[in-house]
């Protein structure tokens, strides 16, 4: 780094009591720096950039159960959804000078500006308003959100005429050999920030930040130590050094806001989770080849390639030895190529690509994806401060068998066994509670006739914040997602409330269940949208369901559906008059839910009812125009109904399905009629030509002007079919095994001239020059 950023050795302090290491947060080559620099200090305090209120729980970072990535958590008391992050990987600067401190046992300190203040602070220094700064102040580069507005590395490598800022850094810091003088480095990049920040001054809210960095330094050379080391964003060093008057700092720290009261903590954090730029994430692109850099001991380029072959194995690749040897070569020939002093990430992905993968990128992006990025998941001890909700669900979740991970994976619960069922209710919990740890698999929870249930796991860090915030419903999980199922109830609506039911019951909510079915009886009672009825009954009768599986009491459920049963059948005919196209096809859906869920409550006297409306509503034809009548598609869904409930015999339907089709009905009505008959399947029309001649009679006699319009519902309906079902239609149409043999082509000499002028459209079709 020496050719590029000139700088004097021994580290730039403010006096000879301080040591300012100005490092780039979560970078590895930082990190040894950090570490070399301590070593060869050997500081009696050492600073930190971070939150004061973290001090008191600074030293659970020496505990054996403590394992990153971990971070500090901190949020508004009264405002839990105002929350920061401020994240540490085992390859972060700030982590090996804290466990520095903690193993030589010298006081560490935090020294940014309290966590209380720089919530309240917008992204530039102005009162923040909502939402809490993501991932803390700094957590990620200068020019993130809250920090400067430009991008340090990127200045220096276009100083250095250097294209890539990640390359370049790597080259001059990621893969630089020890320093004979440990201090070298900080002092480099000390002078090089000192220079950037003559073009481009640091704006409000930094100024404030540096002042309270200031005053903390002042403060731990007031309390007696000699050798302080401060571990800090390079950026912030030049301000650091400079040390005004006491007074000008006290004066930029007058203009902060009042502090909010805050709580603060550690909590698991992921390497996922580092690579992300937006949200809680801290923008690094590789956060799993950073921590292979700092912790592989010797030869990382090999164990990089090693790690990668037995991933490949692992998913049948076919990766031998010699592979891993020629790919480590083709890494080092990459890099003298491009004039690299070691291979980076980018040679030994195109290495890998090339070598190992054959070129596929989909092979690659398994690399990416669990070596690169990595699913890490970092631990804390029992001794971090909880609310007493994530105290509750730590608890159920070593009592249950269920460890948080952070990488995906199914699992499958039978619910006739105890410890599932209670895996399954301690899942819906939390879904109710705003924490989809686990979320339904395909054939998981929507298959509520049986007793298997699927899902699929994965632990996110922000789960953390959305604990605290679920505090305030209770202190167990158990009675916080009961308090949010009754506090849900008092404003939904009647879909929403047949929603909110069947997570009582999947939940195993009793307490919560009867508030909830008395606020889901009075809507239903004022409720006369037919369409709001006709979307509620299904998840009703399907959430009665669960009472063969769970054991639940379903009875009031039982009742409130009935009620809604018997009134849809009342309100669906008039509600499906003059509907448009849209509302036909959204009505049709609800008519085949309703039909489904009617069949599933086994009420003779509700099953009668229903087969009446259908009746009604295939009988409501538009004599009077369109707006008069039920459309097409839902009598013709509704007479296809109550064929297959054996409630019309097959010549009724046919005789219906010729009445609709008869010279009097309007085409685009009639096609929606074999549309919404059809839907159900078209296996009836083989086992009655009746049906297919009278059909294909139809559709020949359709007016050419007429027919373009038909053939979207025409083409839509036969579609729909089954593929042998088509198959099978088309042979008897072109057969004439419809009762009417087609007629045998007149034995006419061919027409020359017309031939000839097809010539030209089929040359074209086939992309061949005319003849001329």
């Amino acid at each position: 780094m020496e050719g590029l950023l000139p700088g004097r050795p021994g580290g730039l302090g403010v006096t000879d009591q301080v040591t300012l290491l100005g490092v780039r947060h979560h970078g590895p080559g930082s990190a040894r720096a950090v570490g070399a620099a301590l070593a060869a200090l050997r500081p009696d305090a050492v600073l930190i950039e971070g939150p004061p209120e973290a001090d008191e729980w600074a030293a659970l970072a020496a505990e054996k159960d403590m394992v990153p990535p971990v971070a500090l958590l901190a949020h508004v008391v009264d405002d839990p959804a105002r929350a920061a992050f401020w994240p540490f990987a085992e390859f972060s600067p700030e982590w090996v000078a804290l466990r520095h401190a903690l193993d030589t046992g010298v006081p560490v300190r935090f020294i940014d500006l309290p966590a209380g203040q720089s919530l309240v602070l917008g992204p530039r220094g102005e009162p923040a308003e909502g939402e809490g700064e993501g991932e803390g102040e700094d957590a990620a580069e200068p020019g993130a959100p809250g920090g400067v507005s430009v991008d340090p590395i990127a200045e220096l490598a276009a100083a250095a005429g250097h294209p890539d800022p990640e390359a370049w850094w790597e080259d001059v810091i990621e893969h630089r050999g020890p320093d004979a003088d440990p201090l070298a480095p900080f002092a480099a990049l000390a002078e090089a920030m000192a220079a950037l920040r003559e073009h481009h001054p640091a704006g409000r809210r930094d100024e404030v930040r540096e002042a309270a960095m200031r005053q903390q330094i002042r403060a731990a050379r007031r309390a007696g130590h000699r050798r302080i080391a401060v571990v800090c964003g390079a950026w912030h060093v030049p301000a650091l050094a400079a040390m005004p008057t006491v007074a000008h700092d006290r004066a930029l720290l007058a203009e902060l806001p009042k502090k909010a009261r805050t709580e603060l903590t550690w909590v698991p954090w992921t390497h996922r989770r580092l690579s992300q730029h937006t949200g809680y994430g801290a923008g690094i692109d590789s956060p799993g080849w950073y921590h292979h850099l700092f912790t592989a001991d010797g030869q990382p380029v090999v164990r990089w390639m090693t790690r990668v072959a037995e991933l490949l194995r692992a998913e049948d690749h076919p990766v031998s030895s010699a592979h891993v040897i020629e790919a480590v070569r083709l890494a080092e020939s990459l890099a003298a190529v491009r004039g690299r002093p070691l291979p980076g990430l980018t040679e030994t992905l195109d290495a890998v690509r090339a070598v190992m993968c054959d070129g596929s990128e989909v092979a690659l992006a398994l690399v990416r994806e669990r070596l690169v990025v990595g699913d890490a998941l970092g631990e804390v001890p029992d001794g971090a401060p909880a609310v007493p909700l994530r105290r509750d669900l730590t608890r159920l979740q070593r009592t249950l068998r269920l460890k948080p991970e952070a990488e995906a994976r199914d699992l499958v619960l039978d619910l006739r066994k105890d410890l599932d069922a209670e895996r399954s209710r301690l899942l819906h919990r939390l879904r109710l509670l705003g924490l989809p740890w686990g979320r339904p698999a395909r054939d998981g929870v929507n298959s509520t006739g049986t007793f298997r249930e699927t899902w699929r796991l994965a632990w996110e860090p922000e789960f953390a914040i959305r604990l605290v915030e679920a505090g305030h419903w209770g202190t167990t999980v158990l009675g916080a997602a009961t308090g949010k199922a009754v506090g849900d109830a008092e404003r939904a609506e009647l879909t929403d409330l047949t929603d909110l039911a069947e997570h009582c019951l999947l939940a195993a909510l009793p307490d919560a269940l009867p508030e909830v079915m008395r606020r889901l009886a009075d809507r239903a009672a004022l409720d006369t949208d037919a369409g709001h009825l006709a979307a509620a009954l299904p998840a009703l009768v399907r959430t009665l369901r669960y009472g063969d599986v769970r054991a639940t009491d379903t009875g009031a459920l039982a009742a409130v559906a009935h009620g809604l049963a018997e009134r849809l059948c009342v309100a669906l005919p008039a509600a499906s008059t003059g509907l448009d196209a849209e509302g036909a096809s959204t009505r049709r859906e609800q008519l085949d839910a309703v039909h489904q869920a009617v069949a599933l409550l086994t009420d003779p006297d509700i099953t009668e009812r229903w087969a009446g409306t259908l009746a009604a509503l295939a009988a409501r034809e538009p004599h009077g125009g369109p707006a008069t009548g039920v459309p097409g598609l839902l009598r013709g869904r509704a007479v296809r109904l109550l064929l297959d409930d054996g409630r019309l015999d097959a010549d009724e339907a046919g005789r219906r399905l010729g009445l609709v089709l008869s010279t009097a009905s309007e085409p685009a009505d009639a096609g929606g009629w074999v549309e919404g008959f059809l839907s159900g399947g078209g296996a009836l029309l083989l086992h009655d030509p009746a049906l297919l001649g009278l059909l294909d009679d139809w559709l020949t006699g359709v007016p050419a002007e007429v027919f373009t319009d038909l053939l979207p519902v025409l083409r839509r309906t036969f579609s729909s079919l089954e593929t042998g079902v088509r198959r099978t239609i088309g042979s008897r149409v072109a057969t004439g095994a419809l009762g009417t043999p087609v007629p045998a082509a007149p034995d006419t000499p061919l027409d020359g001239a017309r031939a000839d002028a097809t010539t030209p459209v089929l040359a074209l079709l086939l992309g061949l020059t005319p003849p001329t």
